[in-house]
């Protein structure tokens, strides 16, 4: 289980980079907030179970892919898509499979990116490859999919038809709210709103940075 904890943290950091170098470089940041989990010891058992799996570590390792997560919440359905591009464009970072719930979103209204990402975790005697599950998603489908899970659990999954039928219509109102703040958000930004090729963008120093860098050229030039 350290495995996974420390691909959670690789996957947590690349994001927390690329989140900070994208304000720096645009004056916008992309992402509400991050999350990860964990699935205990029992909950991955249960899941063996059910699939029928291996009893090794390599079997439960191929089978099981979600035993490790991290969930983005992003601003808009356009930031989705920003931020999983700057994460797959990751050298060191390997997609494995991607399903894009947010395009198609499943038959109960469920939207959401997610993406089987593999990660190098650096340990003291090798490197192991460790997979780790990323949902990407906006506020409104995060909203959306909380509440959902907590009606379900409620109803220990037997959910009555029509309050199935009202998720589902709930789902598609959030989806409608997506839709027209992306707009609004294009409307503000224009070409701002929609990604940038990084080739492009040159990092600025502030004023810190410089007045240091004239110090030590100041120095530099009295010895």
């Amino acid at each position: 289980m350290m495995q996974y904890k420390f691909g959670i943290d690789e996957v947590a950091t690349k994001i927390s980079i690329l989140q900070e170098e994208f304000a720096h470089l645009h004056s916008y940041n992309p992402i509400e907030h991050v999350q990860s989990r964990l699935k205990s010891p029992e909950s991955i058992m249960e899941k063996v179970a059910r699939r029928g799996c291996g009893p090794t570590f390599e079997e439960i390792r191929s089978e099981i892919t979600d035993i490790a997560g991290v969930r983005v919440t992003c601003s808009f359905v356009s930031d989705v898509y920003r931020v999983y591009e700057m994460l797959a464009d990751q050298p060191d970072l390997t997609v494995r499979q991607v399903k894009d719930y947010v395009a198609q979103p499943k038959p109960n209204g469920y939207r959401s990116l997610h993406a089987l990402v593999e990660v190098p975790v650096h340990l003291s005697d090798r490197i192991v490859p460790v997979v780790i599950e990323v949902q990407l998603r906006t506020v409104a489908m995060d909203f959306w999919a909380s509440l959902e899970h907590k009606i379900y659990y409620k109803f220990d999954a037997a959910v009555p038809q029509e309050m199935v039928d009202e998720l589902r219509e709930a789902a598609h109102t959030a989806a409608d709210l997506d839709h027209r703040m992306e707009v609004l958000h294009r409307q503000l930004h224009g070409d701002a709103a929609a990604p940038r090729d990084p080739a492009s963008s040159v990092l600025v120093p502030d004023d810190r940075v410089v007045a240091l860098l004239h110090s030590m050229r100041a120095q530099d030039e009295t010895r």
